[in-house]
């Protein structure tokens, strides 16, 4: 991978950049690597920092968060990435004045990328709605960053510091009737959620539970629903 910073660009800059978006032209592929012009230095992204269904072509110019540089076989590599959580924290952060300022926090994110995304957000201000400033008026907010996720689809929920609220929340759209708190030290909980919601809540191939896990940290076994990480309830009576 040829993507060395010339002499004449500092590491300061970019390092100060690590974290941030920018804007870069694709104009090579080696392999399955893309290598961007970010106009003072190129940037490397490897597969795994590309989002499965995305259609990448030369001369290209999109968003994308520089994620980090390295030392590589080649030199000093800065690594750019479209598939990384961070790259939507940034982009809401780029659309949502109240998240820039501070006032509305992104508290937890979980994203299985160019598919599908959950945030949970709160607000520093009781007068300040956290999910409607991040869907702003008419949905204006919330459909740029889905523009530039070509589709991925995104959940904002409220963050609770209440475990019961916060999971029931993760599990929306489903609505949850009830959350129980089954093993504290490995933080388990089981969840009822009406007949007609179950597959809802479970989602496609069980990616809403799994997201729903990954922005708690807990694991969710829903009643009545084949379980996603182990144990079935029954198995766990026994």
């Amino acid at each position: 991978i040829v993507a060395e910073i010339g002499a004449e660009v500092p590491h300061k800059e970019y390092r100060e950049k690590i974290g941030t978006i920018v804007t870069g032209l694709i104009f090579r592929a080696e392999g399955s690597v893309l290598v961007f012009d970010l106009g003072k230095a190129h940037g490397v992204m490897p597969p795994a920092e590309s989002v499965n269904g995305e259609d990448y072509h030369m001369n290209q110019r999109m968003k994308v968060l520089v994620k980090d540089i390295r030392e590589g076989p080649r030199g000093t590599e800065i690594i750019v990435s479209r598939s990384d959580p961070q790259f939507i924290v940034k982009l809401f952060e780029s659309e949502v004045p109240e998240i820039a300022s501070g006032t509305v926090v992104i508290e937890a994110i979980a994203r299985e990328a160019g598919s599908r995304t959950k945030i949970a957000v709160s607000s520093r201000d009781d007068k300040i709605d956290p999910i409607g400033s991040c869907v702003g008026q008419k949905g204006v907010r919330v459909q740029a960053v889905i523009a530039e996720l070509n589709g991925e689809k995104v959940d904002i929920v409220p963050f609770s510091v209440s475990v019961e609220k916060l999971i029931a929340s993760a599990l929306s759209p489903a609505k949850v009737t009830e959350v129980q708190i089954v093993d504290l030290e490995n933080q388990a909980a089981v969840v009822s959620v009406p007949e007609d919601q179950l597959s809802l809540a479970i989602g496609k191939e069980g990616q809403n539970v799994r997201l729903a896990f990954k922005l708690t940290k807990w694991k969710i076994d829903i009643k009545g629903a084949p379980s996603v990480f182990g144990l079935t309830l029954e198995e766990r009576a026994d």
